[in-house]
């Protein structure tokens, strides 16, 4: 195990350049934190870069095994580092005291098909808190994927990969440079796309949600585009019976997707 006492250590300068969406798109690389999610990554076998371990781990549930773990197994280059410097670097409020840097992972739409095809789209999703729960559901209800739009927030953004509490490790996750044109491709292969409107024609009640399906859900301010809802099968709403115009993001998300997990269990 390496130690390291500078803040001006080249490791520790390419950590905290990770902070910025820029660094981490130039390099391929993020950082997640916690004995619990880095503990997630080795489960799945991730390709982790580095560890950074403060000399407060061993104080916290777990932080002596992970520690025997990476150094008994050696699995990447790890490196002890003072609390007073972790806490420079690090992106929570009441760290564990571990980071991990992992490389990022590109997977293709066309390697994730499968016969029962049930996708989560992402029209331009820019609330970290909501990205990393749409995540979450979608791993909860066995999703073939998620998609995600140009307009969307960073994946690797670390609110969002805390909210998505380990689950971007279990489930694919689709970058789209044009939604339209994905979307196209998924309705030559059989897949039905519904999306979320205030104008649906249909309560998500009456749909029978079954496989080979496509839920989109918009923007918080906005919805889904135009051009999106034009390209649509069907345009679902969500009944309301109170005073409120709207639901949150993800929480319509997570009452389609569950929707469609009911559908499912019904076969």
């Amino acid at each position: 195990m390496n130690f390291i006492s500078s803040e001006q250590n080249q490791v520790i300068k390419e950590i905290k350049s990770l902070k910025e969406k820029k660094y981490r798109d130039k390099k391929g690389l993020y950082f997640i934190e916690g004995v619990r999610f880095i503990e997630e990554a080795l489960k799945e076998k991730l390709a982790i870069s580095k560890v950074l371990i403060s000399d407060r781990l061993t104080e916290v549930k777990g932080g002596s095994n992970i520690i025997n773990k990476l150094e008994n197994e050696d699995i990447c280059s790890v490196y002890k580092i003072t609390n007073k410097l972790y806490m420079e670097i690090t992106d929570t409020e009441n760290p564990q005291g571990i980071l991990a840097v992992l490389n990022k992972r590109s997977v293709s739409i066309e390697s994730v098909y499968d016969n029962k095809n049930f996708f989560v789209v992402l029209d331009s999703i820019q609330d970290p808190g909501n990205m990393g729960t749409i995540i979450r559901t979608a791993d909860a209800v066995g999703a073939t994927a998620v998609i995600v739009s140009k307009g969307c927030v960073d994946i690797y953004n670390p609110k969002v990969l805390r909210s998505t509490m380990g689950s971007m490790f279990h489930i694919p996750i689709c970058y789209c440079e044009n939604l339209l044109q994905m979307l196209e491709t998924l309705k030559d292969k059989g897949i039905r796309l519904c999306a979320a409107h205030l104008n649906g024609s249909k309560s998500h009640f009456e749909l029978e949600y079954k496989n080979n399906i496509a839920i989109i859900i918009g923007n918080e301010a906005n919805g889904i585009s135009d051009g999106v809802a034009a390209v649509s099968d069907e345009l679902v709403k969500i009944p309301m019976e109170g005073r409120s115009e709207s639901l949150n993001a993800s929480v319509a998300a997570s009452l389609l997707m569950y929707e469609v997990l009911r559908n499912k269990m019904e076969l």
